[in-house]
């Protein structure tokens, strides 16, 4: 199967949040002294928003200055062979009330490193994209033993 011919589907902004709620670890990449840095962070979806959790550090610091923000996330289907990902970009803030903390917190929101992380953050939604498409079909004679893809053609 050539994969230049595979159709990709632009998901909806209803799909993507769902996948979005649906999921717990995403790569929030902002700027950082400059230049791009990815963090791997667990959250929850609060009122259409991304909400997360950290200790003080560069991702604080950030959100302190409402700097600009995306958020990435995305899976494969061995049983359906179809992969997606979804892009949340948009604006960090620091969640300073205690009722919007709470309501967060209530959504099992819950750090997965070690440590205090006392400080709330927000991902505000500018801009959400996604998209889902059937993967090519792997050459499970070269393809790498990681490639979560074999495990559909084994």
């Amino acid at each position: 199967m050539d994969s230049l011919k595979l159709p990709i589907e632009n998901l909806s902004f209803d799909d993507c949040w769902e996948l979005l709620e649906d999921d717990t670890l995403g790569r929030l990449a902002i700027v950082v002294d400059g230049h791009p840095e990815v963090f791997p962070v667990n959250y929850v979806v609060h009122r259409r928003s991304i909400a997360f959790r950290t200790a003080a550090g560069s991702k604080l610091w950030g959100a302190m200055m409402e700097r600009p923000a995306a958020l990435e996330i995305d899976g494969y289907d061995p049983a359906t062979e179809l992969a997606w990902s979804v892009v949340v970009r948009g604006d960090t803030q620091v969640i300073e009330d205690q009722e919007d903390m709470d309501a967060v917190d209530s959504l099992g929101l819950e750090p997965w490193q070690p440590g205090e992380k006392s400080n709330y953050i927000r991902l505000n939604a500018k801009a959400l994209t996604g998209r889902r498409f059937q993967v090519n079909r792997p050459d499970v004679w070269n393809t790498r033993l990681q490639d979560r893809r074999r495990a559909s053609f084994e």
